[in-house]
């Protein structure tokens, strides 16, 4: 099997698989899947996905069908760097292999840069046309004309504060933190338009390259707003040379005044999706969140 028969043929590679007629070495996939490079007659190398047996479940419907999706989503911007699809079926994904590498500075603002592209090319609405997932769980990516605060409370921290107080993974403290937050949601300002955005784009899933790019992986990919992906790529200490990539990304196109008070509000999407997956570890990570960021919206109403 070569890459050109597997395009023309993709059903055909889990039989290929099954039968050992490829070379596969496992590599690193993450927390949920797993994941193998796997090397083609003609020597070229595509990186595969599958739902981990351990699961002891099938994957969820629409599962990588969702993550296609959004990759052809983003890459079709024709910006940053983002692999392209060459199999997706239900139980598994394979896309091009990129070659890793080690981060420059001159990649951190090319990055900059392109994602600022990205995030310009909008979307339609907020949510996308397909399934929403974030890590193994649901998301809610029902199309909305917005604005964004209502529907970010609404679709992006709602869901995952029940979820994580039903789960006791939030007690009393810190639900009323995040339920204050939602409810004075439109005294944070910053609404736009829906961008294209990756949707949840930690340091562990932007990929260094050896042709000094900077490559998308692992999307959640639908229509945001652009300082969620800044946000949350400032999260968990950040990736290399970040100070390059926003300075970059804000000489491409400046953002909103209040932008830094609102990292922590769109971070607190991801802190909340981290709890219900994970429990009680990141409490007091939420906690922080919403304090911090319900802090500096009572800073801005006793100045006003």
């Amino acid at each position: 099997m070569d890459l050109a028969y597997l395009r023309a043929h993709p059903e055909h590679l889990p039989t290929f698989l099954t039968h050992q007629r490829i070379r596969e070495t496992p590599v690193s996939g993450g927390e949920i899947c797993a994941a193998s490079r796997l090397t083609l007659d003609d020597g070229h190398s595509v990186f595969a996905k599958t739902w981990p047996e351990r699961a002891g479940r099938p994957a969820p419907a629409g599962f990588f069908a969702t993550e296609a999706a959004g990759l052809r989503w983003l890459r079709e911007t024709g910006t940053v760097a983002v692999p392209e699809v060459v199999v997706a079926l239900p139980e598994l994904l394979a896309l091009d292999w990129v070659e890793s590498g080690e981060p420059t500075a001159e990649a951190a603002e090319r990055f900059g840069r392109e994602l600022a592209g990205l995030h310009r090319a909008g979307a339609p609405a907020f949510g996308a046309e397909w399934t929403g997932f974030i890590g193994a769980l649901p998301q809610d990516n029902t199309p909305d004309p917005g604005p964004w605060s209502e529907w970010f409370a609404r679709r992006r921290l709602l869901p995952y504060l029940r979820m994580s107080v039903d789960d006791g993974a939030l007690g009393a403290k810190e639900a009323g933190l995040v339920e204050e937050l939602i409810d004075r949601i439109g005294e944070f300002g910053g609404d736009e338009p829906p961008a294209r955005i990756h949707g949840d784009l930690w340091r562990g899933n932007v990929l260094w390259g050896a042709d000094d790019r900077v490559w998308l992986i692992d999307p959640a990919a639908h229509g945001g707003h652009r300082e969620t992906d800044l946000a949350q790529l400032a999260l968990f200490g950040g990736p290399p040379h970040l100070d390059r990539i926003m300075a970059a990304y804000r000489e491409e196109w400046p953002l909103a005044d209040g932008w830094r008070e609102r990292m922590p509000l769109h971070q607190l999407h991801v802190l909340l999706v981290h709890s219900s997956l994970f429990g009680t570890a990141y409490r007091d990570a939420v906690a922080g969140a919403a304090h911090l960021a319900l802090s500096g919206v009572r800073r801005a109403t006793v100045d006003g």
